[in-house]
């Protein structure tokens, strides 16, 4: 529930809980989230920036909890723009590219780590891209932000804590 009403058509800060888990931190015109805010969705992603009529319009960043975020211009909540809509930036800093992109393909197999601070010496080859490597269970396979168990189709945290179901986002991220 908002907790204060708006019944002109100015715009007015408030704050705002849905029932869908989500909430709301900013500016409010005619009881509708409008103009600068902060959307948080119960996963913990967090949506700052422009709204109109409820939606995401104008300049807006997407933050998820692995720490990459989504740069956009939206356009009544659809990211536009060529390619993807936007920019997707890794929490290591490394800007996703729809085109020219030079990070971990065919030809260049390093791991980001290895392309912004160079190579070990020989007989020291780099096997993750952070190191020391995180323990794994054997038959499991690292996502970044924990190991994912195909046994059961869950992920979890590096300690062996709950982290989420798995989805298919998760098979393209193994190691």
């Amino acid at each position: 529930t908002a907790t204060e009403h708006n019944t002109d058509k100015m715009a007015v800060e408030q704050e705002a809980t849905f029932l869908t888990g989500s909430s709301y931190k900013g500016e409010f015109t005619n009881d509708r989230m409008e103009g600068h805010g902060e959307y948080t969705f119960p996963s913990g992603t967090k949506y700052i920036g422009d709204m109109k009529d409820g939606m995401f319009h104008g300049q807006g960043t997407l933050y998820f909890a692995n720490g990459g975020r989504f740069e956009a211009e939206w356009q009544n909540g659809k990211a536009i723009g060529s390619g993807v809509g936007g920019t997707y930036i890794f929490k290591e800093g490394l800007e996703y590219a729809v085109d020219n992109w030079n990070y971990c393909n065919g030809v260049d197999r390093r791991f980001y780590s290895e392309v912004c601070n160079g190579l070990q010496p020989a007989g020291k080859s780099q096997l993750v891209d952070k190191e020391p490597a995180k323990s794994i269970p054997l038959g499991c396979y690292d996502c970044g932000d924990g190991f994912y168990n195909p046994d059961n189709r869950i992920v979890y945290t590096y300690d062996i804590k709950f982290l989420r179901n798995a989805g298919m986002e998760v098979l393209t991220s193994y190691r």
